[in-house]
């Protein structure tokens, strides 16, 4: 009898993991000036949740500025059991679609991803503070080694 290779797998408990980040959140931000934005303050709404049988954390934010949406995120997270890293497959509301996903990995409560492209090096990093709460640092590099912050982030669980 053939194997049923499509129920043949289960979530792993690296995946499971993500689930930390998933939920509703508010989140207090600082965009810092670049050659997409204007810096200054923001607020953001995240709302994320674990997927497709838990492979994925699927995650969609909208960030206000002066009382209107200007940007917004279509986060995927998951975990790479070939390659052992964790994934994310970033797109947002300026339209870009990264070649590949960032890479990367947990040290301790702080899970980094690191994406190359043509126009630089994006590096995503999310430090869980408690159960209701998390910051998130987004920088950028032309050669992946100056890092300049294009938004840090703290997101407070709406309970």
């Amino acid at each position: 009898m053939a194997q049923d290779h499509l129920a043949a797998s289960s979530p792993l408990p690296e995946h499971a993991r993500l689930a930390a980040f998933a939920g509703e959140w508010n989140g207090e931000e600082v965009v810092f000036p670049s050659r997409w934005t204007e810096g200054g303050p923001a607020t953001s709404r995240v709302v994320a949740r674990m997927d497709l049988n838990g492979f994925y954390l699927i995650q969609d934010s909208a960030q206000m500025r002066d009382g209107k949406q200007v940007f917004a995120t279509h986060g995927i997270f998951t975990y790479d059991p070939d390659d052992r890293t964790y994934k994310l497959f970033w797109y947002d509301s300026l339209g870009y679609t990264p070649p590949s996903p960032a890479s990367g990995g947990w040290v301790g409560k702080t899970l980094t991803l690191v994406r190359g492209s043509l126009r630089g090096n994006a590096r995503h990093v999310y430090e869980i503070i408690d159960d209701d709460s998390y910051s998130l640092k987004i920088q950028f590099s032309p050669d992946a080694e100056g890092w300049a912050d294009v938004l840090t982030g703290v997101y407070r669980r709406i309970h």
